[in-house]
């Protein structure tokens, strides 16, 4: 029989996190909304799911099981898989090679869900029970177990097929003991093979040769030399970091600005954008209230920073001025100086993460 898995507990969760993000999960979750009899119920579920009010999760062929809230003993059973059922599942994943590499990558095709018989579980299939003495059906404990189960089979669908009976390792020695379809490779020789490594990345040093374009009429020849020499640069990064930032038409234009010189009424957006990027424009421009938690410790360290008695700051929201230097705190966790300039504050120098860094003679 195949051993019980355990998973730590989840802890607390923003309010607006999501719970099943797959489609099995969501699956999972219109299984479990579907046998409810109580929405409201499920309303504190969903909420003590999210604010961590569920221990450590246990999952076993054919049950879910849980300590939650004031000690009570929660459980989820789930109709196994019989024999017959199971070989029809394993008959689909091995006549298609693709469906187990499928499953070790973490996705379920949609070919699996209905093998000749039900994967995914639907109305009846999921029975609660709970210590608590709540007659719901099911219970808030027992809804807010099986909200957190969503994120387990999120990240590995092979807790879904422990839950109807088989885990990843009976999974896979069923298989290998089965013979392999005529046009394929025996399991065991295709784990056999190991995994190739990756190619060599190709260069990525080249030397841009600007434009040479002969003046027309209705064409800004020198723009159209400053578009494509940025839109080589964006391939670049591109090509290094895999992904470019998504950015509003403003700070795609205080962008090409500051790459290319252009600060044309756009001078303080321009630095802050040399300095800090996005963080930077957003820190010159937006004031906001960061948490206190953030603001207490910003305090601690400024206090530790001096020997003897630190100077005076006025606190405002994000902003926070020293003398002749304010410091804004981002959306990003980190801090922004700026100095005054003609009576309007300027940014000063790339952020740091902690306040105290910009203390004169901090190294």
């Amino acid at each position: 029989m195949t051993d019980a898995k355990g998973f730590a507990a989840f802890p607390a969760q923003r309010a607006g996190a999501p719970f099943a993000t797959t489609w099995w999960g969501r699956s999972w979750i219109k299984a479990l909304e579907d046998t409810s009899l109580d929405q409201g119920l499920l309303r504190k579920g969903r909420a003590y799911a999210k604010t961590g009010q569920v221990g450590p999760i246990t999952v076993s062929p054919g049950r879910l099981a849980a300590v939650t809230e004031n000690e009570y003993d929660t459980v989820m059973t789930v109709e196994q898989l019989s024999d017959a059922e199971w070989d029809r599942f394993l008959d689909q994943i091995a006549s298609q090679t693709g469906h187990l590499a499928a499953l070790l990558e973490g996705e379920v095709p949609h070919a699996l869900a209905d093998a000749g018989m039900p994967l995914l579980p639907t109305v009846g299939d999921l029975e609660p029970d709970c210590s608590c003495p709540d007659w719901g059906h099911p219970c808030k404990h027992a809804a807010a177990l099986c909200y957190q189960a969503s994120w387990l089979l999120d990240a590995d669908p092979f807790v879904l097929l422990l839950l109807r009976g088989r885990g990843r390792g009976d999974l896979i020695e069923a298989l290998q003991s089965r013979d392999a379809p005529a046009e394929g490779v025996p399991v065991e020789e295709a784990y056999a093979l190991g995994v190739p490594p990756l190619p060599e990345p190709p260069p990525l040093e080249f030397a841009f040769q600007p434009l040479d374009l002969e003046p027309a009429d209705g064409v800004e020849v020198g723009a159209l030399a400053v578009l494509a020499a940025d839109a080589a640069a964006r391939a670049r990064e591109l090509l290094v970091h895999g992904r470019l930032a998504v950015l509003t038409e403003y700070q795609d234009r205080v962008r090409l600005a500051a790459a290319h010189g252009l600060e044309v009424g756009l001078g303080a957006a321009v630095q802050a954008w040399r300095h800090g990027g996005a963080g930077g424009l957003e820190a010159l421009e937006s004031a906001w209230t960061p948490p206190r938690q953030e603001l207490a410790r910003a305090r601690a360290l400024l206090a530790e920073a001096w020997e003897g008695e630190a100077p005076q700051v006025q606190e405002w929201r994000n902003r926070w001025t020293i003398g002749a230097l304010q410091l804004r705190f981002g959306r990003d966790g980190r801090w922004y100086p700026f100095t005054e300039r003609e009576g309007e504050w300027w940014p000063s120098g790339p952020p740091e993460r902690d306040p105290w860094a910009f203390k004169p003679g901090a190294s």
